[in-house]
């Protein structure tokens, strides 16, 4: 049973994100029906990861089982065709070991949070930001977010809802940048809790406006409870943009 692997990206807009649901269409469910129509065959993908309700990426990998072998450059114009008009597309497969899983091999996951810092709201980018108007100091908020780098108990950064079983994570990257009007704030682990990314950014951004302290993150941290942190940031400027295998 040859196993193939998929690089593919989408904008989740629309979706109630990568896992199939009962209350709504899913990245997972859609892709699911395009490798059906494809092959004749049901079959179950595995991703490296979920994301949320209108959070993106133009990097997520995929693990699915075919009973047949096709070329995987067919794999890809098939796919595609199928998944019109939705904006899913599939970039890339290839062949895969037969033991390769997509979430358990993953070595590190990278995610990108876009502010757009400018006073007119996005147009073209609208969607795919989080828009803030008032003046935000990216230096300033890459010095708060240093003391999260490292191995931590991350309470304070965990949705409620979050299933992990344990709140410590390790956060193996977390810089962020202006890039002209955008602040990109970009993060790496090897996994994330439930929103800690948005809620990391959400802490950051009171930084950046100068309502908070430097110190601000580095002592909710140590708070160890929600409420100690900043505000959930929009899903809309969330989006995984690698995921990281051994060679």
């Amino acid at each position: 049973m040859p196993r193939y692997r998929l690089l593919i990206e989408y904008d989740g807009r629309g979706f109630v994100g990568w896992q199939r649901q009962a209350d709504g269409p899913s990245v997972q469910a859609e892709l699911e029906r395009a490798i059906h129509a494809f092959s004749g065959e049901p079959v179950q993908t595995v991703a490296s990861g979920r994301t949320d309700a209108g959070v993106h990426a133009s990097g997520q990998v995929v693990h699915f089982d075919l009973d047949r072998w096709a070329p995987p450059e067919r794999i890809v114009g098939a796919l595609n065709a199928h998944l019109r008009p939705l904006p899913i597309a599939v970039l890339e497969a290839r062949c895969a070991r037969d033991d390769f899983h997509a979430r358990f091999h993953a070595l590190r996951r990278r995610y990108r949070y876009t502010i757009l810092n400018r006073r007119a709201p996005p147009a073209l980018l609208a969607g795919r930001v989080w828009h803030v108007p008032v003046a935000l100091d990216a230096e300033r908020m890459h010095a708060a977010a240093q003391p999260l780098v490292g191995r931590h108990d991350f309470t304070s950064f965990r949705a409620v809802a979050c299933q992990s079983t344990s709140p410590v994570k390790t956060m193996q990257h977390l810089h962020v940048r202006r890039v002209g009007e955008l602040v990109l704030v970009e993060a790496a682990a090897r996994s994330f809790l439930h929103h800690q990314v948005r809620n990391i950014v959400g802490t950051l951004k009171l930084v950046g406006e100068g309502r908070r302290p430097v110190s601000f993150p580095a002592e909710a941290l140590a708070a160890r409870d929600r409420s100690a942190a900043g505000p959930t940031a929009p899903p809309g400027g969330l989006c995984l943009v690698g995921v990281d295998y051994p060679s």
